[in-house]
């Protein structure tokens, strides 16, 4: 394991921290630590674009997609300073870190051709169309139909169905689906990936209002929406392969860049109990150093992760990561109320708006329930990465 870096990843570091540093403090000054996703999207759409002009957008793709080739320790030290630098969360994560390499992945060259340059070039932002009221966690159990139809040459995937949890779907450009196409089909099986325009008739979106004052998710109805025959990402009937290959990007080295985001968060809790006097407080000063400790562990556990071969066991090691941070996360987000106290409950603007550490506290609720629940999670770590027996499923 790695724990350090080269002297040519260093020199890495250096450029990308001061080319940052020069767009944080200059020409996008504005939408610096701004904690709220929902935020200021026209500017946050011009800083992809930034990000893509100097081929910043996808360090980790190969050149001729608009990425720089970048290893996986220059990827991990990018995310590590965009993070330092206090630049926006990314409104085309989902492009450019889960559609993007599946598409390089799985596409044909003439679907790398279609869909690619837009991620690249941040004019073409991209949501998730997974989750739905009756299959969250338990993906397989997706109820969205798709049909082929149309003359030989013309035909078209129609779609029918509700999907939710669609983060940002209301500021994006295309959506990944995935969908029945198996007529009869069961659990994993008959699902196909489908890669869908989401300005069309038969789209409608949604927002749901959360409880930090923010509309993020979304309820995503489909209704005879269409997308060409070729907009099949992989065979017909191997959509589950393909949406579990895509979660497996998810783990990647964005989960340093992650954790950079939380470092930042403890810090401003820890500059809060300073400002407050409850820094001399040793119940306090523990809970803060129990913090401390658990952030630095997820660190050299990421690092230890990346740093595998072995891509099974670093899909094992990452079924630990997930409950791992959401739940230390949660954990930070009552420490920050406890020591901002009053103070916190009350919102500084006119707007249900809030700064970081309360807003960070009502998301951090979320944090053990999206991308797998706590639950699912220790079901997961139980039969995948130990090979316990399955749990026993409906009534003998």
């Amino acid at each position: 394991m790695k724990l350090g870096f080269s002297a040519a990843d260093e020199a890495f570091r250096a450029e990308c921290a001061a080319w940052l540093h020069e767009q944080m403090a200059g020409p996008f000054a504005d939408i610096r630590g701004i904690p709220n996703l929902c935020d200021a999207i026209p500017r946050r759409k011009e800083w992809e674009q930034q990000l893509a002009a100097h081929r910043w957008s996808c360090i980790g793709w190969p050149e001729e997609w608009g990425g720089r080739d970048a290893t996986l320790a220059q990827q991990v030290i990018f995310a590590e300073e965009y993070a330092r630098a206090g630049a926006p969360n990314r409104i085309n994560h989902i492009g450019v870190e889960l559609a993007g390499p599946t598409i390089l992945a799985f596409g044909s060259a003439e679907q790398k051709a279609r869909y690619l340059p837009g991620i690249a070039a941040g004019t073409a932002i991209w949501c998730q169309g997974y989750s739905e009221p009756g299959a969250g966690s338990d993906l397989a159990n997706v109820k969205t139909r798709a049909r082929l139809e149309g003359e030989p040459g013309a035909e078209e995937w129609v779609v029918n169905g509700q999907k939710v949890w669609t983060s940002l779907a209301h500021y994006s450009d295309m959506i990944f689906v995935v969908a029945r196409s198996e007529e009869g089909s069961r659990g994993p099986k008959g699902l196909s990936f489908l890669l869908m325009d989401m300005d069309q008739p038969g789209i409608e979106v949604r927002p749901i209002g959360q409880m930090n004052g923010e509309a993020e998710f979304n309820e995503t109805f489909l209704t005879d929406a269409r997308c060409p025959a070729d907009a099949m990402l992989g065979a017909q009937g191997e959509g589950w392969q393909v949406a579990m290959a895509l979660l497996a990007f998810e783990r990647g080295v964005s989960t340093l860049g992650q954790q950079m985001q939380f470092r930042n968060e403890l810090d401003a809790v820890i500059a809060a109990a300073r400002a407050n006097g409850l820094a001399a407080d040793p119940v306090v000063r523990q809970r803060i150093a129990r913090a401390e400790t658990g952030l630095r562990l997820m660190r050299y556990g990421a690092l230890r992760m990346l740093s595998g071969t072995d891509l099974a066991a670093i899909d094992g090691a990452a079924l630990t990561y997930k409950i791992q941070w959401a739940t230390w996360r949660r954990n930070l987000g009552e420490l920050a109320m406890d020591v901002l106290g009053q103070a916190g409950e009350i919102a500084p603007g006119e707007e249900y708006r809030w700064p970081l550490l309360p807003n960070m506290y009502l998301f951090s609720r979320s944090d053990t329930i999206y991308g797998g629940t706590n639950q699912i999670q220790r079901n997961l770590i139980a039969e995948r990465g130990l090979g316990l027996p399955r749990e026993p499923r409906g009534t003998p």
